[in-house]
């Protein structure tokens, strides 16, 4: 497995894996091509550095994405915002997702951040489960987002 910065002309195979790995979990999702084509945008332009994918063969199988830039709208300090984290559903179980997870933390903290914040789906038990694995602890809600903080 590889892991490299996302280019601007891997938007295809961001769309192809964000759409496979929503796949039932539809409520928490940009579900329209051009909405998740926005995403892609938004989230290279709020920081590429922090914005990764995993190949294995020089097929694309995740991404994460960790803005070191944002401002937490809930204490109004800078995080490190894991604003995205997936992985295609069959290269799941196979640390795909932990090395992502952890080269997004320590990006963070390369940055100067003290505190990683990402918001899951409620009822996104396997997520959640995941990233308690790591260190993250529920931290409030809104909606159907549950917000979890870890320090770094």
């Amino acid at each position: 497995m590889r892991i490299r910065n996302v280019k601007s002309d891997d938007i295809v195979s961001f769309i192809e894996v964000y759409q496979k790995s929503y796949s039932g979990l539809e409520k928490y999702a940009y579900t329209r091509r051009k909405d998740i084509k926005h995403y892609f945008k938004w989230l290279y332009n709020r920081d590429s550095d922090g914005f990764l994918l995993a190949e294995i063969n020089n097929r694309v199988v995740g991404f994460v994405a960790c803005d070191a830039n944002w401002i937490s709208f809930i204490n109004g300090k800078k995080m490190g915002e894991i604003h995205e984290l997936f992985v295609l559903p069959q290269f799941r179980r196979k640390h795909i997702g932990t090395s992502l997870l952890i080269k997004a933390i320590s990006y963070a903290r390369k940055k100067g951040r003290k505190f990683a914040e990402l918001w899951v789906g409620k009822e996104n038990y396997v997520a959640i489960r995941f990233y308690k694995k790591f260190g993250f602890q529920e931290s409030g809600s809104v909606g159907i987002w549950l917000r979890m903080t870890k320090e770094l």
